[in-house]
């Protein structure tokens, strides 16, 4: 035995002997636990009192070892402070407080697992005797968050003996957490061949715990829409904490009693091309099922418990019947459904298409349509509305009632569901004019205009265009319009014109007169003659001075020289006693210099 432990059992039995044979005066008071998280800082506070005082005790902290061993870590006198070497608080310890006051506290900080121990605060006295206190150090750890795995696969009321629902894990906590699990908030223990709960503890290198719980039952139908969870309790400084895991749920396999089959869409009533979704399905659950669907009009079947059918006709109304087979059981069971699909046969008129009546005289139509439903019928007219009925009745027609008549049957309980068919009116008589009768224009000289006329009647009237002058214009466009005709010619305005747009058909005639007068022309005209007026005005001024003697030549006699000309210019020089000045006056009566006498020109003198 070591010399230090030695002198540490010497001392327990002196100090044993002494109180024994001695009444002990000396008091000290410890908390019975102290709690802390890992990592944090712990304070023991051991308070005393003595008859003698406390200025002079002797003061020693120690721990006892997981194996009942006394480990002291300080020691305190009047004279000396000494924290022990070489225990596990060496390094993370301290002590408070001299004794005087009747109060030290140990602290121990950045707490770990393996210092939860029992700590032992010994006073002594210098005369009346020892005392001592305990406290335990509680450690605490809170866990990471709990999961929960439930199990994928179905599981079937028909299991004998209890089947895993799933797994709940908590790691890390310390001291050791606990799991409980609930089914809809109800706690669930273990009961022989019913609810088997396996619970299973793992100590991490770090000293934490980690806890896993299995459950295992046997479920019933109702558990098909039971919630599973866990809740895991665990401790801290002063409390015990809760939370839980996220809420599971599972597949649970039980026979079906029964089997419905239904039309999942449309809702409400079907009609022709309509898409029927239809679906079979029992009471129960179970992979073993074999599910078809048969329509008993054309046994026609369907492997399948979900049956579309695209574009339907009234071929496809009838009775719809489902059938199940448990493979597991051999129980069969079956359902059935009507179906029937509402249709709208075309619109049927007569007259059908075209009709032709004569002005003045009645028009009688019918539109019928035969339905599953009550139909509604209207009669339109460029969109608008003029009959309400299936008889569309119009009389002393006129060509306004000319045009396209549609006829629309609809069902008002399906939205949607309506036919329509197209009735064309001719109304016969001769060629009626759309626009005025005659027109009047003004266009520029020389241009080219569009002229256009319209007409209405039936049958379509033949269009010509001629002119006043009895010419026949060619290559008009011709279109026919709804209730006529209509036509374009192009005209180029050369002069005055008076044209005609002549229509005609087996029952009269009509004719547009267009009036176009050319602009620009006597303008045109009015310039020539100013024109012809002032030459023969300059003329005459020339030849009435040649008269007079007023033109003369330099030489003084006249002398009438050709020269060549410079493009055809006929110059006359005009001299005088009084200047040397010429005047050169072309036929044009402009001036022209001495220098460009070249030409032809008539020499006068005196």
């Amino acid at each position: 035995m070591a010399a230090r432990d030695f002198a540490s059992l010497l001392f327990g039995l002196l100090l044993l002997f002494h109180t024994w044979g001695a009444l002990a005066v000396v008091e000290v008071n410890m908390e019975d636990r102290v709690e802390v998280f890992r990592g944090y800082t712990a304070q023991i506070t051991c308070m005393f009192t003595s008859d003698d005082g406390v200025g002079g005790v002797i003061i020693q902290w120690l721990y006892v070892t997981p194996s009942g061993e006394r480990k002291r870590i300080y020691y305190q006198d009047t004279t000396m402070k000494v924290v022990d070497r070489g225990t596990l608080f060496t390094d993370r310890m301290s002590v408070n407080g001299t004794g005087a006051t009747g109060e030290v506290v140990l602290t121990i900080s950045n707490v770990q697992l393996t210092d939860e121990l029992e700590f032992i605060c010994l006073i002594k006295g210098l005369t009346d005797g020892v005392a001592e206190g305990r406290t335990n150090l509680k450690v605490f750890e809170t866990p990471d968050r709990p999961t929960i795995d439930g199990v994928q696969t179905g599981i079937s009321v028909n299991e004998e003996a209890p089947s895993k629902i799933g797994a709940c894990e908590v790691k890390n906590g310390y001291p050791k957490p606990n799991v409980t699990w609930y089914r809809n908030n109800t706690p669930l223990h273990s009961t022989p061949g019913v609810v088997n709960i396996v619970p299973s503890t793992t100590t991490e290198s770090s000293h934490l715990y980690s806890v896993r719980s299995e459950l295992s039952m046997k479920v019933e139908k109702e558990d098909k829409d039971a919630q599973f969870y866990c809740e895991v309790s665990y401790f801290v400084p002063g409390e015990t904490r809760m939370t839980e895991t996220k809420r599971i749920n599972i597949t649970v396999y039980y026979p079906s009693t029964a089997l419905s089959v239904w039309v999942e869409s449309p809702k409400g009533k079907i009609k022709e091309g309509d898409s029927i979704e239809l679906h079979c399905h029992g009471n129960g659950n179970t992979p073993s099922s074999v599910i078809s669907i048969k329509h008993a009009q054309d046994d026609t079947t369907w492997d399948t418990s979900m049956l579309v059918l695209p574009n339907v006709t009234r071929l496809n109304s009838g009775v719809y019947q489902c059938s199940s087979l448990d493979t597991d059981t051999f129980e069969e069971l079956s359902g059935n459904t009507t179906v029937f699909v509402n249709y709208l046969d075309p619109a049927a008129l007569l007259p059908a298409d075209t009709i032709e009546v004569a002005q003045g005289e009645e028009l009688m139509a019918t539109c019928n349509a035969l339905s599953s439903l009550q139909t509604h019928t209207v009669w339109l007219k460029n969109g608008e509305e003029v009959s309400k009925s299936h008889s569309l009745n119009l009389k002393d027609v006129t060509f306004d009632t000319a045009g396209t008549y549609v006829c629309v049957v609809t069902v008002p309980e399906i939205e949607g569901m309506e036919t329509s068919a197209m009735l064309s009116v001719h109304v016969q008589g001769p060629p009626e004019i759309v626009g005025p009768v005659n027109m009047k224009m003004d266009e520029s000289f020389d241009s080219t205009v569009d002229l256009k006329c319209r007409f209405r009647g039936f049958p379509a009237p033949s269009v010509t265009w001629t002119t006043s002058d009895g010419k026949v214009l060619k290559t008009p466009s011709l279109k026919e319009t709804e209730d006529g005709v209509e036509s374009v010619v192009s005209v180029k305005v050369s002069s005055d014109i008076t044209a005609f747009c002549n229509a005609s058909n087996v029952y009269g005639a009509a004719a547009v007169t267009f009036n176009i007068k050319a602009k620009g022309r006597g303008v045109i005209i009015a310039v020539v003659i100013i024109c012809i007026l002032l030459l023969a005005i300059l003329g005459s001024v020339l030849y009435f001075l040649y008269k007079k003697g007023k033109i003369c030549g330099r030489s003084g006699k006249q002398d009438l020289t050709k020269e060549k000309s410079n493009k055809d210019n006929i110059v006359v020089e005009m001299k005088s006693d009084n200047t040397e000045e010429a005047v050169l006056l072309g036929v044009n009566g402009e001036k022209q210099p001495p220098s460009d006498q070249g030409g032809e020109y008539l020499d006068v003198q005196k």
